[in-house]
Parts: C-alpha cells; sequence; structure tokens
C-alpha cells in the first residue's frame, strides 16, 4: 500500500494532467471536496468530476505540491504553489495554499483548502 504523501503526489500529477478517472480511483466514492467556484461543497465521484469539468472550461488551474506535513490528527497538509490561468494563458492567481487532506483507508476522504498565512 503506497503512503499518504505517495497518493497525494499521484493526486497532483492526475489533476495536473486532467486525467479525472485518475484521481477519482484515489478518493472515497464520498469524497468530500471544496467547490472555490461557488463557495460550497463537492459530494462524491459525480459531484467532483462535475466541479473540474466546469472549472476547466474556465480556468487553467496548475498545482504543484512543494512539502508535506504530517498532522496530529492523521491529516496531512500540503504546501502547493498554485498557479491559475484563464484559457488564454494570462496568469489570474500565482500564490502559495495549502491543502489539507483526511486519508482514509488508503484513498483520499476530505480536503480543504487554507491561504498560507493561515498555517
Amino acid at each position: 500500500m503506497q503512503t499518504d504523501r505517495e497518493l497525494l503526489a499521484s493526486a497532483y500529477k492526475h489533476f495536473n494532467a486532467r486525467d479525472i478517472d485518475a484521481v477519482l480511483n484515489l478518493m472515497h466514492r464520498d469524497v468530500d471536496w471544496p467547490n472555490l467556484m461557488e463557495n460550497c461543497r463537492a459530494r462524491g465521484h459525480a459531484e467532483v468530476r462535475d466541479y473540474w469539468t466546469r472549472q476547466w472550461a474556465i480556468f487553467d488551474p496548475h498545482v504543484e505540491p512543494t512539502g508535506f506535513t504530517p498532522e496530529p490528527d492523521d491529516r496531512t497538509t500540503v504546501h502547493v504553489h498554485q498557479v491559475v490561468r484563464d484559457l488564454t494563458g494570462k496568469v489570474l492567481v500565482d500564490q502559495m495554499v495549502q491543502h489539507v487532506y483526511l486519508v482514509q483507508d488508503g484513498l483520499i476522504r476530505s480536503m480543504e483548502v487554507r491561504d498560507s498565512e493561515r498555517s
């Protein structure tokens, strides 16, 4: 079985390649995921797929993990360099953020996004 760090690194690789099925295969079927476009949560594979499909039709996000920190509550914080471009390539956002994951039974169960200043 892969480590949480390996699982999460693989998820970023597949997300950046726009391989939705490969990322969803790393997630619990009832995953709880932030939908930042509508300020709500996507729950389950179908909602995450729908969210990403709509997101990628508007924006071109790229998220690169720069570090992994295990938390005392068994979650993992991933320090991420996030660059979001419009579809013409213009950079809209270039920032560091933190993604905090709960992994259960070898699958991503939930994720939340924090600004890097909120460490």
